[in-house]
């Protein structure tokens, strides 16, 4: 892992933090993007303890915000030139119904439209590699979703937190597959993965009883962070792109997973989203 450098989204807590401890722990540079300027120095610190022979830095980072997004993405740019690895981690489940800074159901903007605009303005970073990896956490839940153009801003009315936590996470697998299309033959890929159960804080933000009922089903955050970094810096998967894997339970896809057509339809979509900001 020696110079190789990682940027992982979310990575202060739950599988982003159990994957930066792997990768710091093998010798990568690794920058923590996080919501929480606090949560991620305090993050840092406890990597920096495990003696890892790469850096460990911070940059702040909302995907609440496009503008924070954008942000980001400037400083990263600036402040490094290039990156090996980009690792769309972080992601929230919302029970009641909230809306971004630009007005997204906040599921699908914190989800998919901030990652989305993320690896658009990283792909030069990426590309300036030797071999960039893009790497985007998907879910089971991905079968429970439908992309419903007209609930991307939805601000009233019935809300089930369930089926659009599935909406963002068919999105972000959708867009994995649209953007291996676009890079086939290309320096960088784009992969997915389904991380699993993981009792993480995505989960025990869930109501006490259906957590408590949960819990015995869940595995830890170093089961997909094993799996995770293997996609990142392992040689087994150099040159392997388009490819949906799962650290807990089977890796099938639902059918709307696999529609070329609205894969390719969300893309454009989502470009038409974030176009101000590119």
């Amino acid at each position: 892992m020696s110079n190789t450098r990682v940027l992982i989204t979310g990575a202060n807590t739950g599988i982003g933090f159990a994957t930066a401890k792997k990768l710091v722990q093998g010798g990568a540079d690794v920058i923590l993007a996080c919501r929480n300027p606090a949560k991620a120095a305090a993050a840092q610190a406890e990597l920096i303890k495990l003696g890892g022979k790469g850096s460990v830095d911070v940059i702040e980072l909302d995907l609440n915000s496009l503008e924070s997004v954008k942000a980001a993405a400037n400083l990263v740019n600036e402040r490094y030139g290039s990156i090996d690895v980009l690792i769309n981690n972080a992601g929230i489940f919302g029970e009641s119904l909230n809306q971004t800074a630009e007005g997204y159901e906040q599921q699908f903007g914190v989800n998919y439209v901030g990652p989305f605009l993320l690896t658009q303005l990283l792909l030069p970073a990426l590309q300036k590699a030797k071999a960039g990896r893009i790497i985007h956490l998907a879910s089971i839940m991905h079968w429970l979703g439908n992309i419903k153009p007209e609930t991307f801003r939805q601000n009233s009315g019935s809300y089930r937190a369930v089926a659009a936590y599935g909406q963002s996470k068919l999105a972000n697998l959708l867009f994995s597959h649209a953007l291996a299309r676009q890079l086939a033959g290309t320096s960088v890929t784009s992969n997915a993965l389904h991380p699993g159960g993981v009792d993480s804080d995505i989960y025990r933000d869930l109501p006490k009883l259906q957590y408590a009922v949960m819990k015995p089903f869940l595995i830890p955050t170093t089961r997909p962070a094993e799996l995770i970094t293997q996609m990142a810096v392992s040689e087994d998967w150099a040159g392997r792109n388009g490819q949906y894997v799962s650290a807990h339970m089977p890796n099938w896809q639902s059918g709307n997973a696999k529609n070329i057509k609205l894969a390719d339809q969300l893309y454009l979509q989502s470009m038409d989203m974030v176009r101000e900001y590119l």
